[in-house]
Order: C-alpha cells, then structure tokens, then sequence
C-alpha cells in the first residue's frame, strides 16, 4: 500500500469543523446547479431558438460534458493539490456559464453546455475530499451532509432558473451563473486545507488505473451500474417535466417547473439521515428501498398523472435518488483511501452516462408516444436498477482500511 500513497497516515487528519463541512456543502450545490438550469427553461430556450431541432440536446451535452469532467479531471484529486485545483475549476466554470448566455445559436449554446458539465464536476472534487478528512465513522454522515448541498443546489437550481427565465429569459441565468461560480472559487481558496498529493502516480498512469479499479473491485462495479440507472430514471423525468406541464392539460410554464424542484426538497432529509443509517446498519436496506421507491414513482406518474400525483411521485423520486447516492458512495469510499478521487471518477461517469442515457432515451419517448412512453422507459430503468441491486450475493461492507 505505500507504493500508492505518497503521503504520510496523518495527512488526513484536519479538523473537520461545522463552518467547512457547511462551505464544502454550498460550493458543491454552486457548482451541481449549474448543469440544472437548463431544465426548466428548455421550453424557453427552444422557443428563442424556433426551428432549431438540436435545441432538446442541450440536456444532454450538459451532462455528457459532466461525464468527460468526470473522466479527465476527477482523477486529478488524488494526484495534486485539491484546494488548488477547485479553485481553478470554479473559475473556469464561471467563465463557460458566461460564453453560454451569448451563445448565438442552439449549436453555440450546445457546445457551450458542454464545457459548463465538463467544469462543473468540481462538485465531485469537493465531495471525496469531505470523506478522506472525515474520521471513519462518521464518513457516512459526512458525505450525506456534503451530499445535501448538492441536492440542495440541484433543487434549487430549477426553481431560481424557472423563475429567472421566465421573467428575465434563459440568458440573464446563465449570466448570474458567472459570480456564483467566482464567489464559491474565493470561499474555497479561503476554507479548505491544503491537500497534497495522495499518490505520486502521472496522470497518464491515473487515467489507466480507472480500468484496473473497474477490473479488480466488484463492489465499484455493481454500485456504478445500480445508480446509473437509477440516474438515468432520475434525469428522464426532469428532462421531459417542463415539456409536460408545457402541455394543455397543464398548460404551466417554466417557472412551475421550477417550484417541482422545491417540492423535491424533501430529498435534502434524506441525505444525511441515509448517510448516518449506513453508518450504523450497511447499506443494503438503503438501496433496495431506493431502487423500490423509483419504480412506485414512476406507476404513480402514470396512473395518476396530475398535479397531484406529480408532487407526490417526485418526493418519492428524490428521496430515492439521494438515499442510494449516499450509500453506494459510503460504499466506494471505503476501498482505497489513496484512491478516493478515481474511485469517484468511476462511481459518476458510470451514472452520468446513465443520466446522459435516460436524457436521450425521454426525449425519443416523448417525441414518438408522448407522457405515457416516457413513464414506460421510466419503469424499465427502475426495474433494472433493483435487478442490479440485488444481483449476485450480498455486498460485504468494505472496510474502512
């Protein structure tokens, strides 16, 4: 193990006091948002952008774009300074959020999406960094703190975004995008201690690791694939909701798109109550009442599809999404603390490539059968995300060591 972890065994060990965990919270909410606003102002923006049929992808490159972040730039946390380099990343995604509000076509707004998912994966170096400082056994209900920002910024992303373009259009969002993004880049420059490197690997060598982690942990791989597809649920519904309640049943616009999103809060409980159950009691009850949960919301989205059982259906989606979030992470965080960084790496391109996966797949559905098809793909992807959970014998809990 030495050969891997070129820093000492106390180089972890740094207070980890109420007013940081609350900083590293925020900024991974800041940085998640953004690659949420689009949501809700879909609508809007394929308006301002008539005739344009690429307008529905923008979705989509948003979080292909997090997936190639996640792949390319996550691994650079085991292997440098993680202060520095969220500060960087914070930086350059206030510059991308900029370039998209003047964007001057879909296209540009397209490859502009693109970059603002590849920098915002910032969020995912703020999050293995709140568990490698966490003592082990409150890892757990440190990530699930950590992880109720981030729900907190993707809730609330859609509500501010639904608002905003509604009354002042989807530019003026991604233009407030820009000091939100430089704000987190000086709280985190003031907040966090520095973290050197946890192993004194190349980057090319890091890259190639990610395939021998997948190859040798089969804990990685079965959490990996349980919650890309239950992302993939999640990101099939928030794709098509603004289009849905767009339609004269509803006839609602973005900004009660928006407000879905804070009625989803209800998910924010979720995250540290699942992080301190896995603490106590494992993980495997989390996951199956999660993977169970996202297919009675999706029944519930098409037997009764109203206001009603859209509020109702969507507690229950978030709750679910955050819960097995949680304990698939306190799982992966456990194996090998010098590679925390790539174990995530591969945790979330496998999920955001299930989100990007459940994106496409909605709006084919939504295109060719309307509501219904959608809650159908909805169905297949819950049920394959509970046979993945309970395929093959149970999880052991890793060790903390």
């Amino acid at each position: 193990m030495s050969n891997h972890n070129a820093r000492s065994p106390n180089a972890d060990v740094v207070p980890l006091g109420t007013g940081l965990l609350l900083a590293m919270a925020v900024a991974c909410g800041i940085a998640v948002a953004n690659i949420y606003y689009n949501q809700p102002m879909l609508g809007v923006i394929k308006r301002d952008f008539a005739g344009s049929a690429s307008a529905g992808l923008i979705p989509t490159a948003t979080q292909i774009g997090y997936g190639l972040g996640l792949f390319l730039l996550v691994p650079l946390g085991d292997i440098m300074d993680r202060r520095r380099l969220i500060v960087g990343q914070f930086l350059l995604l206030g510059a991308a959020s900029f370039a998209a509000s003047l964007a001057p076509t879909a296209f540009a707004l397209i490859l502009a999406s693109l970059l603002v998912g590849i920098c915002a994966t910032v969020a995912q170096q703020i999050i293995p960094f709140a568990a490698s400082i966490a003592t082990p056994e409150r890892r757990g209900s440190t990530i699930g703190t950590v992880m109720a920002g981030l729900l907190c910024g993707i809730l609330l992303s859609r509500l501010l975004a639904g608002f905003v373009a509604t009354y002042d259009g989807w530019r003026e969002m991604f233009r407030l995008g820009m000091p939100m993004a430089v704000i987190a880049a000086v709280a985190m420059a003031i907040t966090l201690p520095r973290d050197y490197p946890h192993t004194g690997m190349p980057y090319a060598a890091a890259i190639k690791s990610l395939i021998h982690l997948w190859g040798s942990e089969p804990v990685l791989r079965r959490a990996s694939l349980m919650q890309a597809g239950m992302f993939a649920s999640f990101s099939a519904f928030w794709t098509i909701l603004a289009l849905h309640l767009e339609e004269p049943k509803f006839h609602l616009g973005a900004d009660a798109a928006g407000l879905f999103g804070l009625v989803g809060a209800v998910g924010i409980l979720a995250a540290p109550l699942a992080g301190r159950l896995a603490d106590r009691r494992g993980t495997e009850l989390v996951l199956c009442v999660g993977a169970v949960l996202t297919l009675a919301s999706w029944l519930l989205f098409v037997l009764w599809d109203s206001l009603a059982g859209l509020v109702i259906g969507v507690i229950a989606l978030d709750l679910a999404m955050q819960s097995t979030l949680i304990s698939n992470q306190h799982l992966i965080y456990a194996l090998r603390p010098e590679a925390r960084s790539r174990l995530n790496t591969v945790f979330m391109t496998a999920m955001f490539i299930g989100g990007a996966a459940g994106s496409i797949g909605a709006t084919l559905a939504w295109e060719r059968a309307g509501w219904a098809a959608v809650c159908g793909f909805g169905v297949i992807l819950a049920l394959t995300a509970l046979v993945l959970q309970k395929a093959g014998r149970p999880v052991r809990e890793p060790g903390a060591a």
